[in-house]
C-alpha cells in the first residue's frame, strides 16, 4: 500500500511538470534578474512612476492610505488567479519561477548601491532606458508563457480572450493607471511615465513574435 501510494505521488508530480522546459525555466529566471536589475537602479532612482498594478497600488495607497504591501499582493494574486484559470498549469510554474526569481534578484541588488544615483536627474534617459529592462525582460517571461508581475498576466489573459495584441493591451491598462494617477502626481511627471509604458509595451509586444531557438513560432 505504501509502495502504491508513493507511485501516485510520483504520478501526479510527473504529471504537473510534464511539459515543463527546462530552458524556458532558464529564460524566466534571466528576464527575472534583468527586470530586477532595471527596476532597481533605473526605476527605483529615478522620479518616473509606473502603470499596471504599481501604479494602482502607489493610487490607493495616496488617496486611501491602503499599504502597496497589502493592495498590491491582492491585485497580483488576483491576475495571477484569472492567468491560471485561461493559461493552464505551464503558466503558472513558469509564473512562479519568474517572481520568486525576481523577489531573489531584487534582495540580492538591494544589497549593494545603486549603479546610477545620477539617473534621477534625468528622467528622460531614465524613461527610455528603463523601458529597455522593462520590455526586454518581461517580454521573454511573456514570450515562453510566464508572468514576472501581475500587470503580465493580466495582460496575457486579456490578449487570450480578445486576440487583441498584447502591447495594446499593456498600453490600455496602463493609460488608465496614469490618468488616475493625474489626481495626484504632476502632469510632467506623467508624461515621463507615459514614455515608459509605450516603449515598453511595445518591446514586449515585439518580444513575443521573435523566435526563440529550438521554439515553434506562436502566435
Amino acid at each position: 500500500m505504501f509502495l502504491s501510494l508513493k507511485q501516485t505521488i510520483a504520478n501526479k508530480i510527473s504529471s504537473l511538470f510534464e511539459g515543463i522546459r527546462l530552458s524556458s525555466c532558464l529564460i524566466a529566471l534571466f528576464g527575472s534578474a534583468l527586470l530586477a536589475f532595471g527596476l532597481y537602479n533605473i526605476h527605483a532612482q529615478s522620479v518616473v512612476t509606473e502603470g499596471g498594478v504599481l501604479g494602482l497600488t502607489l493610487l490607493l495607497d495616496h488617496w486611501f492610505q491602503i499599504s502597496p504591501s497589502v493592495s498590491g499582493f491582492l491585485l497580483n494574486i488576483a491576475c495571477y488567479v484569472l492567468g491560471w484559470k485561461l493559461l493552464g498549469k505551464r503558466f503558472v510554474i513558469y509564473s512562479t519561477v519568474a517572481t520568486v526569481g525576481f523577489s531573489a534578484f531584487y534582495g540580492i541588488f538591494e544589497q549593494f548601491n545603486p549603479l546610477f544615483p545620477a539617473i534621477a536627474n534625468k528622467p528622460l534617459l531614465a524613461s527610455v532606458v528603463g523601458a529597455l529592462f522593462v520590455g526586454v525582460s518581461a517580454g521573454l517571461c511573456v514570450r515562453i508563457g510566464g508572468a514576472p508581475t501581475g500587470d503580465d498576466a493580466l495582460s496575457m489573459s486579456i490578449s487570450k480572450i480578445s486576440h487583441i495584441d498584447i502591447q495594446w493591451i499593456y498600453l490600455f491598462s496602463d493609460l488608465i493607471v496614469l490618468l488616475l494617477s493625474l489626481s495626484y502626481i504632476p502632469l510632467n511627471r506623467i508624461l515621463y511615465s507615459l514614455l515608459t509604458v509605450i516603449l515598453s509595451g511595445q518591446i514586449i509586444g515585439l518580444m513575443q513574435k521573435i523566435k526563440l531557438p529550438g521554439r515553434k513560432q506562436t502566435k
